[in-house]
């Protein structure tokens, strides 16, 4: 019997655009398996849910939403004697099976343990992360604790709320030298991130980050350069890869991640084996201390003297066929195909 998978995407995100990139390259490949029956559950920005039934590339293209007759209303029903979801038809009501549900959602209300309770409590399998583990990867400033208390060095961070005044501010941050990144605990794709060089620019970049959360981190600048290193499952671990980001100006905010106008991604990371092999280990114990299953990418800094630096992890990274998840999973002979096969299989009977 073929199993019902329904792949999640869109979504009332800033990262929308790039969720349905991502799901339209994970459904190309599902199309192709003969295993499965592939159900496409689409989130509008406005949070609507729609059972998508036209062409893949109206996904791909943004149109999937447009054609009424091709949509569906439908949600995941939190009963767990259904472990599915409802669609409403012009025929009326009828419920699915789900064996398992893949949220391929980026940011807020999606990556960030909301999307992943819902399932949980439905108790349809989980392709990824987990409620707790998506929910902590989303807060930097819990994450950063964690990893910090298994032995892994973190940026030196003060974290502010949004009652904080000015004064209060400049004393707090009176140890940390410019320049210093300003960011929102939850947030993803680098949105609200401001890299502040002078004290005149700090009031207007802590303001900018208090938009997208109601919490704050000062941080400081890592000397060196940004590495990326793809872990997938669950109790056997599966690391790929090592890359690296080239930086000529500036930081990899949410232009450079998607555009590469000033970056250039390096896969495999220029660097020497041992230090390669030392950032394949960190990325498992971060992995494992945050408790991710699935995949996940995990971010980090090497710094001039070698030092390796936690960053943040994107328990759902970007998952175009040349995205750098993929990529790095590639370098270990894995293809984009297998990758998808491995993710399902360990979670659908």
């Amino acid at each position: 019997m073929k199993k019902n998978i329904a792949v999640i995407f869109g979504g009332c995100s800033s990262e929308y655009e790039v969720s349905l990139q991502s799901a339209y390259s994970i459904l190309k490949v599902l199309e192709g398996m003969e295993d499965y029956t592939v159900i496409c559950l689409g989130i509008t920005r406005e949070g609507a849910w729609y059972r998508y039934s036209g062409p893949l590339a109206g996904i791909e293209n943004d149109t999937w939403k447009d054609n009424r007759e091709l949509l569906h209303p439908a949600l995941i029903s939190p009963d767990r004697s259904l472990k599915g979801m409802i669609e409403f038809t012009e025929k009326g009501m009828k419920t699915i099976r789900l064996h398992g549900a893949f949220p391929v959602l980026h940011g807020k209300n999606g990556e960030d343990g909301t999307v992943q309770g819902l399932i949980e409590l439905a108790g349809i399998p989980l392709i990824g992360c987990d409620t707790e583990s998506s929910a902590l990867c989303m807060d930097k400033d819990k994450a950063h604790r964690l990893v910090k208390e298994a032995g892994i060095r973190v940026p030196k961070a003060i974290l502010l709320n949004g009652k904080a005044e000015e004064q209060s501010i400049l004393e707090k941050i009176s140890g940390v030298s410019y320049p210093l990144f300003v960011k929102p605990v939850k947030a993803g794709s680098s949105f609200g991130i401001t890299k502040v060089f002078l004290k005149e620019e700090l009031m207007p970049a802590v303001k900018e980050a208090f938009k997208h959360d109601s919490e704050v981190l000062i941080e400081e600048n890592i000397t060196g350069f940004e590495v990326g290193c793809a872990v997938m499952g669950k109790d056997d671990l599966v690391i790929g890869e090592v890359d690296e980001i080239e930086l000529t100006e500036g930081f990899f905010d949410y232009t450079e991640k998607y555009t590469l106008k000033s970056a250039v991604i390096h896969m495999p990371a220029r660097i020497d084996k041992e230090t390669k092999n030392r950032i394949r280990e960190s990325a498992a114990i971060i992995y494992r201390t945050l408790g991710c299953k699935g995949f996940a990418r995990v971010d980090m800094f090497l710094t001039d003297k070698g030092e390796i630096v936690f960053n943040e992890v994107n328990t759902i990274p970007g998952f175009t066929s040349h995205s750098r998840y993929p990529g790095m999973m590639k370098g270990i002979g894995l293809s984009y195909r297998d990758i998808i096969s491995r993710l399902i299989a360990e979670e659908v009977e």
